[in-house]
């Protein structure tokens, strides 16, 4: 796992270059990795718990000096260069070293001096990436590893070496895929917790919910995604059989994704939904991960937007190393064309927009884990060429309004999940409603039963039952989504039509 972090880190203190930020949580490791790489350098150390230390890697003495600020052994190094001849200055928990403007100014002198030949390089450490502006340029930044499956499997093979326990050869590779994503301090305490509720002493498959339950605590904590409850299930779409069927297909992939891949058969990568409003795009990424059932992973792209330089990128590759992490999943991305809204204008703004737009992009189109994501669009106009490109997405479909059957279909949904109004559907004249509510979404007939349903309770009557008489009036007083956004939906569609993207519906 450090090997590729280690060479790298190797690489850029013999270049030079002046500032190394690591991102990451294992400082432990990180520590390790320094060590190997300092060459006989002195260790210059400052953390928020520890103070100012200084120690030579090799030799292995550490000697702490006197209590100092970070502002006061920052101003010391950057007024003497000479103290950091041949030294890594290695300043943890950076992310609270940038509140003050003197330890920025500070560590930007250093940097120039480390660029006139110094030979020094300043390790920055911490979970939280923040860069301010004034030091973008002098930047490098390095993050961990995640473990490969071997990598895995080795950590799972020294516990239970080290626990003197068993576990059969099949627990142990679900556990070593199940682990992907998780920090080794993450799995051994897992591992410990499950070996701990153990009635004889044994890893069981309770490891399994309890890696489950630890990747949903990572969900909550990152405050990036969510995760969706999954209650609508592919039956509660009305119509969209054509897509209900190609999902179907990839969920035959995604179910047993190892054997497709050894036949050949390559990892899905998702479906954009573009469409119009209220017509069941949002309903098809619930029903996508309950067919495959995986979890479902909501990213609103509003909330990676952060205030400093790299901030709101490292969020974006956060969100998507957790999703990797929680693999096989559903990644939902709703209405993505506000979130790449502004690519290609001027401005700070738009420059992150874009920064984010090629690092999703990049990402779909190299990824290899079992994230499959789904996007939902109003208006595709508004999105940029390259997301539409072949290749970011294993298909684009277009939903438009719902025909007769398709109308009939949700009346049908909406009035059998009612109460107990199922059992009025023989009564209710379907094919009246049908007739009347053309140019109607299927959001519009929802609403349509609600209130419906809602009036059957309310009237007073001892027979309280939901009629075709009912519904006709509150469709006579529903203005339809055709008539409120006429021009919109009529460009809309005939944009569809020019790219001739697949229909949902048959």
């Amino acid at each position: 796992m450090a090997n590729k972090l280690q060479t790298n880190l190797s690489r850029y203190i013999n270049a030079r270059f002046p500032i190394l930020y690591l991102n990451l949580y294992e400082e432990s490791k990180a520590d390790e990795i320094i060590k190997s790489v300092a060459d006989r350098r002195t260790v210059v150390e400052w953390s928020v718990t520890k103070g100012h230390t200084e120690y030579n890697a090799k030799e292995a003495d550490r000697n702490m000096r006197e209590d100092r600020t970070i502002e006061q052994l920052l101003q010391i190094k950057a007024a003497d260069s000479s103290e950091l001849e041949r030294t890594l200055f290695v300043v943890k928990d950076a992310h609270m070293v940038f509140d003050n403007k003197n330890n920025i100014a500070a560590l930007k002198e250093i940097a120039l001096q480390i660029g006139k030949g110094l030979d020094c390089s300043v390790i920055l450490m911490s979970p939280i990436l923040i860069i301010p502006p004034e030091l973008e340029k002098y930047i490098t930044i390095l993050e961990m590893d995640t473990y490969t499956d071997k990598g895995i499997r080795d950590l799972i093979d020294n516990f239970t070496e080290e626990y003197g326990i068993t576990a059969h050869s099949a627990l142990l590779e679900e556990m070593a895929v199940a682990f992907k994503g998780l920090s080794e301090f993450e799995i051994r305490n897992i591992l410990s917790l499950s070996l701990a509720s153990s009635a004889n002493g044994e890893l069981t498959r309770r490891v399994l919910s309890l890696i489950f339950e630890q990747k949903q605590q990572m969900i909550k904590k990152s405050g990036i995604l969510e995760m969706v409850p999954l209650k609508e299930k592919p039956e509660d779409i009305g119509g969209l059989e054509a897509l209900k069927k190609w999902l179907e297909r990839k969920a035959v992939v995604i179910k047993d994704v190892n054997k497709a891949s050894d036949f050949g058969v390559d990892a899905p990568k998702g479906v954009l939904i573009a469409g119009v409003p209220g017509c069941g795009k949002s309903l098809s990424a619930k029903a996508a991960a309950a067919l495959f059932d995986i979890p479902l992973l909501r990213l609103d792209l509003g909330r990676l937007m952060g205030k400093y330089v790299g901030e709101s990128e490292s969020n974006m590759r956060k969100a998507i190393a957790l999703a990797e992490a929680i693999s096989p999943c559903v990644l939902w991305i709703d209405e993505l064309e506000k979130a790449f809204a502004g690519i290609g204008n001027e401005g700070g703004g738009a420059e992150v927009t874009t920064r984010l737009l090629g690092t999703f992009l990049t990402w779909m189109q190299e990824k290899t884990t079992s994230v499959f994501v789904v996007a939902t669009a109003n208006n595709i106009v508004k999105l940029p060429p390259e997301m539409l490109r072949k290749g970011r997405f294993d298909e684009i479909f277009y939903v438009g309004l719902p025909n007769n059957t398709e109308r009939r279909m949700i009346f049908e949904i909406h009035i059998g999940k009612r109460g107990n109004h199922k059992q009025s559907l023989s009564k209710i004249d379907l094919g009246k409603l049908v007739e009347k509510t053309q140019g109607y979404s299927g959001a519009d007939i929802e609403g349509v039963v609600r209130e419906a349903v809602e009036d059957a309770f309310t009237a007073n009557s001892s027979n309280k039952e939901l009629t075709t008489d009912i519904l006709l009036n509150v469709i006579k007083s529903t203005h339809s989504l055709s008539v409120i956004m006429k021009e919109q939906l009529e460009q809309m569609s005939a944009e569809y039509e020019k790219r001739k993207f697949r229909k949902a519906s048959n």
